[in-house]
């Protein structure tokens, strides 16, 4: 199966943008989408649907703001939409679909850029997320987790990384956070397949950042340890323009 994950930054801006039309051309068999920034009222879903896609969303309680959706040609098994925590649920953060032989979890982790209240915020959804996790792994222990972390998780990930340190997004906190999640038994698909520098997901749009690959690797696909020798393929598609992020893919052999 191939997997493909995007921040949209809005999917009324990204389907004026060629949305539907990448979709078709890249043929993923599942699609996650974070900050879709609309209801399913506002979306054209028949576009995605006539494609064979299955859509399940998961909007923010505020209009034009965050949520989450899957959309999936195979058909899952069950879906849950946010993690039991009132905060982050309001704003549409997770959304799960299992399948026969593997659970995925589509997550948008918050920025902490706006300031310390929201820095402690996106502390707090990253113990929330781990123990979400922890749980879900008792009962489902193949999981693939993507979506938007805000996180760069080694200075590869980064363009001049002396120059972020005290950014959110690259702070020594978040950092350590990353390295204990990996630790506890997850794999960054994308370097598995690549070790490169200057492979980024996310530009601002300040400066030209974008056309001088000034970016951040901050959109993942990670999957447990027993998904690791599934793992067939890995990429960033920095060349697709529909959002300041861009398409990160996996594929992943699976069965049942």
């Amino acid at each position: 199966m191939k997997f493909v994950s995007l921040n949209l930054n809005g999917i009324r801006a990204a389907a004026g943008k060629g949305l539907t039309e990448w979709i078709e051309a890249e043929n993923p068999d599942t699609i996650c989408f974070q900050e879709i920034k609309a209801v399913p009222e506002q979306i054209d879903t028949a576009a995605f649907e006539n494609l064979g896609y299955s859509c399940f969303w998961y909007p923010a309680a505020k209009k034009g703001y965050s949520g989450t959706a899957i959309l999936s040609r195979v058909q899952p098994e069950f879906v849950s939409k946010g993690m039991g925590v009132d905060l982050f649920d309001a704003e549409g953060r997770l959304i799960r679909a299992d399948f026969a032989d593997f659970t995925l979890v589509n997550a948008y982790f918050p920025s902490g850029s706006s300031g310390d209240l929201r820095q402690s915020v996106k502390m707090e959804f990253l113990d929330s997320i781990v123990l979400y996790l922890d749980k879900l792994k008792q009962d489902r222990p193949h999981i693939i987790l993507t979506g938007d972390f805000n996180i760069c998780h080694k200075p590869i990930d980064i363009n001049f990384p002396e120059k972020h340190v005290k950014m959110s997004g690259f702070l020594p906190e978040e950092r350590e956070w990353f390295d204990r999640f990996v630790a506890s038994g997850w794999v960054d698909t994308f370097r598995v397949f690549c070790s490169e520098p200057e492979q980024y997901s996310w530009w601002s749009y300040r400066g030209g950042a974008r056309s001088k690959n000034l970016g951040w690797r901050i959109d993942y696909f990670m999957v447990t340890e027993s998904l690791r020798n599934r793992l067939a393929g890995a990429g960033i598609r920095n060349k697709v323009v529909m959002s300041d992020h861009c398409p990160v893919v996996m594929e992943l052999v699976v069965s049942g």
